[in-house]
C-alpha cells in the first residue's frame, strides 16, 4: 500500500507593524538638533535664546518692581492712614472719656469748651469708626473690634448723659453712673480699639515687608542675561575677529540701564521706606501710645476725686485708691513713652515738643501730689481746685503735655509722608522702563544675530 506523504505546513512571517506617528515635539527636536550641527542653525539658536533670557529679565524686574511699588503705595495712601484713623479712635476715646470725669467735677460750672471736648471726642471716634469699616472687608481681622466698638459707643455716651443729669441734679448716684461708664471705657471699649490699633499697625508693617525685600529673582536673572549676551558677542569675536556687534551691543546697553536702574532705584526706595519707618511710624507709634498714657492719666486723676475713696486696689499687703494707682501707672508710662520719643527723634523740631512735654508732666506729678495731700486731709476742694481750677491746677499740665504731643505728632506725621513718598517715587517708572527696554534689548539681540546670519546668504 503506497504511503501516504505528510501532509506539508506553509510557513507563515509575521506582519510588519504599522509605522506609528512621531509627535510634533520629537519631530521639531530633531529639526533642532540637526540645525544644532550647522553654523547658521547654531545662530538662530542663539538669537532666540538671548532674546527669551532678556524678555523674561524685563518681564521678571516689571513683575517684582510692580508688586513692591504697590505695597509702597499701600503703605503710603492706605495702611498708615488707616493706622492712623485707628490711632485717632484709641486716643478719642480716650479724651472724651477724660472730658467727661472733668466736666463731671465741674458740675454745673462745667466749661463749654469741655462739653466741646466731649462731644469731639465722641464724633471723631464714630466717623473714624464708619472709615475703618468701609475700609475692611467682612473677613478682615479688625471687622470684629469695629462691630464692637459700634455697638458700645452709644451705650457708653447714655451712662455719661444719665451721670451728667443726676450730677447736675446734686443725687450722689451721678457718681456711680460715672464709674460705670469708665469701667465700660477701660475695660471694653479702650482694649477694643487697642485691638484695632494694633491689627492695622500688623497690617502697615506687612506692607512695609513686601514693600521693601530686594527683588533677587530679577536681579539673578538680569545678571545672567547680562553672562549670556557677553558669551554671545566674546564668541563672535573669536569666529569673526569683529570686536563689535551692534545689535548686541544695543542689548547689553539696555539689560545694563535695566539692571542699574532695577539696583539702584530700588535701593534708594528702600533706603526712604526704612527711613519713612525708623523716624516716621516708630515715632508716630511711641508718640500715640504716650498720648493715650497722658489721657488716661488725666481721667484716672478726675476719678480719684469723683470716686472719693470708694474704689480701692490691693497691691500685694498694700491698699491704694483704685484710681490714683492707675494713675501712677499711666503717668510712669508716660514717662517711658517721652523718654523713648526724645531718643527717636532726629531734628530739632521733632524734639523740642517732645522735651517740653517732659518737663511739663514732672510740673503735673508735683501738682498732683499736693492734690492728695490736700484730698487725704480732708480738703476736698482745695483738692478740687488743684486738678480743674483756673490758675496753677494739674489741668493746665495736662493741656500743655496734650499740645505738645499734638504738635511731636504732626511734624513726624510730615516726615514719614515726606520719606515713604520719595521712597514710592524712587520706584517710578521702574516698570515700564524695563519692560520697554527690555523688548528693545531682545530685538537688538535678534537683530544683530540677524546680521551675522546674512553673511551665510
Amino acid at each position: 500500500m503506497p504511503s501516504v506523504p505528510p501532509q506539508q505546513t506553509r510557513a507563515t512571517t509575521p506582519s510588519p507593524a504599522p509605522d506609528r506617528r512621531r509627535t510634533a515635539f520629537a519631530e521639531g527636536l530633531d529639526q533642532l538638533r540637526a540645525a544644532a550641527t550647522t553654523e547658521p542653525g547654531r545662530l538662530r539658536i542663539i538669537g532666540a535664546v538671548l532674546a527669551l533670557l532678556v524678555v523674561a529679565f524685563g518681564a521678571v524686574t516689571a513683575w517684582q518692581v510692580n508688586d513692591r511699588a504697590t505695597a509702597a503705595d499701600s503703605v503710603l495712601n492706605r495702611s498708615q492712614p488707616i493706622s492712623s484713623d485707628a490711632a485717632d479712635i484709641y486716643r478719642s476715646l480716650a479724651d472724651a472719656n477724660t472730658a467727661a470725669s472733668s466736666g463731671f467735677l465741674a458740675g454745673r460750672a462745667e466749661s463749654g469748651e469741655n462739653r466741646v471736648r466731649y462731644e469731639k471726642g465722641i464724633r471723631t471716634a464714630a466717623e473714624k469708626l464708619v472709615a475703618a469699616a468701609s475700609n475692611s472687608d467682612p473677613g478682615d481681622p479688625s471687622a470684629a473690634a469695629i462691630s464692637k466698638l459700634n455697638r458700645l459707643l452709644p451705650e457708653y455716651k447714655g451712662l455719661v448723659e444719665q451721670a451728667r443729669t443726676y450730677n447736675r441734679q446734686g443725687f450722689p448716684v451721678g457718681g456711680a453712673y460715672l464709674r460705670y461708664a469708665n469701667e465700660k471705657m477701660q475695660k471694653e471699649m479702650l482694649p477694643a480699639a487697642e485691638d484695632l490699633y494694633k491689627k492695622e499697625n500688623q497690617r502697615l508693617r506687612d506692607d512695609y515687608a513686601d514693600a521693601t525685600p530686594y527683588p533677587w529673582a530679577a536681579i539673578a536673572l538680569g545678571v545672567f542675561a547680562l553672562a549670556a549676551l557677553a558669551w554671545a558677542q566674546h564668541r563672535n569675536y573669536r569666529r569673526t575677529n569683529r570686536v563689535l556687534n551692534h545689535g548686541l551691543v544695543a542689548a547689553t546697553a539696555a539689560a545694563t540701564v535695566v539692571l542699574l536702574w532695577l539696583v539702584v532705584g530700588h535701593s534708594v526706595a528702600r533706603a526712604g521706606l526704612n527711613d519713612s519707618y525708623d523716624h516716621g511710624v516708630r515715632s508716630l507709634n511711641v508718640l500715640t501710645d504716650a498720648r493715650i498714657a497722658s489721657l488716661k492719666a488725666r481721667g484716672n486723676e478726675n476719678l480719684t476725686l469723683v470716686s472719693r475713696g470708694a474704689e480701692t486696689k490691693k497691691v500685694g499687703e498694700e491698699t491704694y485708691d483704685a484710681y490714683d494707682y492707675d494713675f501712677q501707672q499711666d503717668i510712669a508710662a508716660l514717662g517711658k513713652g517721652l523718654a523713648l520719643a526724645e531718643d527717636l527723634a532726629d531734628d530739632t523740631e521733632g524734639g523740642k515738643p517732645v522735651t517740653a512735654a517732659m518737663g511739663n508732666m514732672k510740673e503735673w506729678q508735683k501738682r498732683h501730689s499736693a492734690a492728695r495731700a490736700e484730698d487725704e486731709n480732708g480738703e476736698y476742694q482745695k483738692a478740687l481746685d488743684r486738678v480743674i481750677g483756673a490758675k496753677g491746677a494739674t489741668g493746665e499740665c495736662f493741656d500743655s503735655v496734650d499740645a505738645n504731643l499734638a504738635t511731636a505728632l504732626k511734624h513726624e506725621t510730615n516726615e514719614f509722608r515726606s520719606a515713604a513718598g520719595g521712597g514710592l517715587d524712587a520706584m517710578s517708572g521702574l516698570a515700564i522702563g524695563a519692560a520697554v527696554l527690555a523688548v528693545l534689548g531682545a530685538a537688538g539681540a535678534v537683530l544683530g544675530i540677524g546680521r551675522r546670519l546674512s553673511e551665510y546668504r
